[in-house]
């Protein structure tokens, strides 16, 4: 989406106000305007600047900030340099060097962003030059904080799809068979008065009451009931997400929270125990008790067996992402790369989170057992695991629409704090809040693609737009931390979503060796081995690094098809030709694609 910081050699002139282009971003620019602008996105600013790119040295430009972007295009046009920043993506704006400062270029702003880089201006010292960008920027990149409403709000695109339309929990459960004799659709939460961070509509076991519920609610932190999120067209077993119980340092019991894990036990008549995943360290749960929550225990559920995944917090997480980036930008660590990079720790994360998921998925495929999942409250590494193994058991979410819903589902509906996680529109930076759980999940998703790359739908590009607009604020997908704040918000009436616009140009998000498989259930391999850094999403702003774009085989492979439809099209014309003088040859029956069948290749 963004532009990267790397030169761009342009063979026509700026000058030129005559061509009309469309960016990388679907922005429309005249090239006699100063910028590329979105429907409903106004200038400013602007500012004579000295960008100091790290990897080509300083680069005279003219930066422009307008309610959504900060855009900058070089002074030189050979090459012509270009940043294209939403402001969303921006962290933390800090002013560099003071008044006394004699350096050349020390004087100016440096900019963090969520996006794995870091910019740096330089500007006159005389005047207020620095002090009037400061506060643009700082008011338009954190409207939160000063009190001015998302882009998303003013944002006038029109789109052909509608991707508000993509997600209904009523279909997606009678997609999968939902209610029957054992589950039901329950709107005990209609006006989240259950759950303040659970969406309206749940699927709770058809023997446990709206009463049941309410008492369960009670001993489950943040009021997170077990509630299904997929079951197995064929053995039945489930996928349940909930929270922590809240056992405390005394060891409370529940005699409606033991019963009712009875229920969802037995609602595949399951003789077994029902299989309990808690994502944390034990050492963690175990400490959680200090603070109320807690874990299940063999005394109070004797019909359940629980297993702790060993994933980490969000704090860790945070820690590792740092580190990460650390070596990543703007320099790539090349002396110790493989030392370095394990010294993160990030690779081994995702495999705790992907070997979590397998666990979950294989316990339910192939052990036919339903399975609770929880961590401690169920939006985070709860939503990572869900989800991840659903994306195994269900060929449906490989495919563009079905990987929305999964998203929707999974994350947005059920509660994954993405304002607090990614910081949206807030100038807080150091909040402990923060944590890349939803860069964690796609880049595990990545990895699955990468080992089995006729899978799914759609390609890389899909996956890092989606992360561009987790920050960008340009729709309201991400926004709000929960589905009742956003029906507050008013976010599906007043902002357009995401899914519009991936949904209007399909073509670009599609995976070209996509092989649509029925019920076929994916185990990526989850050893060291077999992970790899997404090099062309956290390395992606090096010149020097950057792979290959597009990839040269995806490449071949859409020619090759583009070239089978010209010969498609013109062996079609072939035949009406010959039909017109031919009238009653028996060619005229047989269609251009039944006369290629026997030549056809499956690339």
């Amino acid at each position: 989406m963004a532009s990267s910081s790397t030169p761009k050699y342009n063979s026509n002139s700026l000058e030129n106000s005559s061509i009309k282009r469309t960016l990388k971003d679907g922005t429309n620019w005249e090239q006699n305007e100063e910028i590329p602008r979105l429907p409903g996105e106004t200038r400013v600013t602007d500012k004579d600047v000295i960008y100091m790119c790290p990897f080509n040295g300083p680069v005279k430009g003219r930066v422009y900030i307008t309610n959504y972007r900060l855009y900058l295009r070089s002074v030189e046009t050979d090459p012509v340099v270009v940043l294209n920043v939403p402001l969303g993506v921006i962290s933390r704006i800090e002013k560099m060097g003071g008044a006394s400062s004699r350096g050349e270029n020390s004087y100016g702003l440096d900019i963090t962003c969520k996006d794995m880089r870091n910019l740096r201006f330089a500007l006159k010292q005389e005047g207020h030059s620095r002090r009037d960008i400061f506060e643009v920027l700082t008011k338009h990149a954190f409207p939160q904080s000063h009190n001015l409403p998302f882009f998303a709000f003013a944002n006038e695109e029109k789109f052909s799809e509608n991707g508000w339309m993509v997600y209904n929990p009523m279909c997606e459960y009678r997609r999968q068979g939902l209610p029957n004799e054992r589950w039901r659709v329950t709107f005990i939460n209609e006006h989240y008065g259950l759950c303040d961070t659970y969406p309206s509509l749940l699927v709770v076991p058809y023997n446990a009451t709206d009463d049941d519920l309410k008492k369960v609610a009670a001993f489950r932190s943040r009021n997170r009931i077990p509630v299904l999120s997929w079951i197995h067209p064929e053995n039945q077993a489930v996928i349940m997400r909930c929270s922590q119980p809240l056992v405390g340092m005394s060891g409370k019991r529940n005699k409606d929270d033991e019963r009712y894990l009875d229920i969802i036990r037995e609602a595949n008549g399951q003789i077994s125990k029902l299989t309990i995943y808690d994502a944390r360290p034990s050492v963690n749960a175990v400490a959680n008790k200090a603070t109320g929550g807690g874990y299940e225990s063999e005394d109070a559920y004797p019909n359940a067996e629980l297993f702790f995944l060993d994933i980490h917090n969000i704090h860790v997480m945070r820690e590792s992402l740092k580190k990460l980036k650390d070596i990543v930008y703007p320099n790539v660590e090349e002396s110790h790369w493989l030392s370095s990079l394990e010294s993160t720790h990030w690779l081994e994360h995702i495999k705790l989170v992907l070997t979590g998921a397998i666990q979950v998925a294989d316990k339910v495929s192939s052990g036919r057992s339903s399975v609770l999942v929880h961590c401690s409250d169920g939006w985070d590494r709860t939503a990572q695991l869900t989800s991840l193994a659903m994306l195994m058991l269900d060929s449906y979410y490989r495919t563009i629409e079905g990987f929305e819903v999964l998203v929707q589902k999974e994350w947005i509906s059920f509660g994954h704090k993405f304002a607090s996680r990614i910081g949206h529109g807030d100038k807080n930076h150091a909040d402990a809040d923060r944590s890349p759980i939803f860069l964690q999940y796609i880049d595990c998703v990545w990895q699955m693609s990468k080992q089995f790359p006729t899978a799914f739908e759609f390609n890389e590009q899909f996956l890092i737009t989606i992360l561009d607009h987790l920050y960008s604020c340009r729709f309201g997908t991400f926004l709000y931390n929960s589905e009742s704040v956003r029906e507050k918000e008013k976010v599906t009436e007043k902002t357009l979503s995401l899914w519009s616009l991936i949904n209007s140009e399909k073509s670009k998000f599609t995976n070209p060796f996509y092989t649509k498989e029925l019920n076929r259930a994916l185990y990526p391999v989850a050893s060291m081995r077999h992970l790899e850094l997404w090099v062309n999403y956290y390395i992606r702003w090096n010149p020097r690094i950057r792979q290959q774009q597009p990839n040269p085989v995806e490449q071949r492979y859409m020619e090759l098809l583009a070239l089978r439809d010209d010969y498609m099209r013109r062996l079609e014309e072939l035949q009406i030709t010959n039909n017109s003088k031919i009238p009653n040859s028996s060619a005229s029956s047989a269609s251009p694609s039944q006369m290629m069948s026997h030549v056809q290749t499956h690339f």
